[in-house]
């Protein structure tokens, strides 16, 4: 296959109709945020799984995007986020159009923890502005509203707070959106892969 000089394999596997499950990945972004550790891959003649959304293409490459290693780590991946994920599909926004659903289909695993407790607690939904709602409890902290929010909205009015477990996105001092500097243009509800943020039914 073909592909522009430097483009990275997940984008490359993607357009060729290569599924490779992922969840931060933005095209737009120019540093890619790798956090989700899902679109890991094997390339002969590195000695350890890459992520694809971190490495550029190159000739001759050969690529093995399913092997018991990547597999492996995938799997744990995926249940890392599911155990501090609210796993009420039937009731949330993006049922059926959901990257989690996805993932969980293209790969046969499971959406529900057989190997780690469930880390989620209660918080409460901010439903504050007008035209969407932020549920915490069903973020993945895949960052790409975020990235949406400062690079192209060019708002900032969302970020990262805290650190460990307790990390979250949240408007600077933690108020209710609201009362932040979110203009409400809808960006970064349109980019959440999960029913983190999802618009209000008019």
């Amino acid at each position: 296959m073909r592909a522009p000089e430097g483009e990275k394999l997940l984008w490359v596997a993607l357009d060729n109709g290569i599924y490779i499950p992922h969840l931060c990945g933005l095209r737009e972004a120019e540093r890619p945020a790798a956090s989700c550790r899902l679109c890991f891959v094997e390339v002969e003649g590195l000695p350890n799984p890459v992520t694809a959304c971190t490495l550029p293409v190159s000739e001759g490459m050969l690529v093995h995007t399913r092997t018991p290693r990547v597999d492996r780590l995938v799997r744990t991946g995926f249940e890392l986020l599911l155990s501090n994920h609210r796993l009420r599909c039937g009731k949330c926004e993006k049922n059926k159009n959901c990257e989690l659903q996805k993932i969980a289909r293209e790969r046969g695993l499971k959406l529900r923890l057989s190997r780690l407790r469930p880390l989620i607690s209660e918080v409460p939904v901010d439903e504050s502005p007008k035209t969407f709602k932020y549920d915490p409890g069903r973020c993945v902290l895949c960052g790409r509203c975020v990235w949406v929010d400062h690079h192209q909205a060019k708002v900032g009015a969302i970020g990262f707070i805290r650190r460990g477990i307790s990390r979250k996105i949240a408007a600077f001092g933690d108020v209710p959106l609201a009362e932040s500097r979110c203009t409400e243009c809808g960006e970064c509800v349109k980019v959440c892969p999960v029913g983190a943020l999802a618009f209000k039914e008019k």
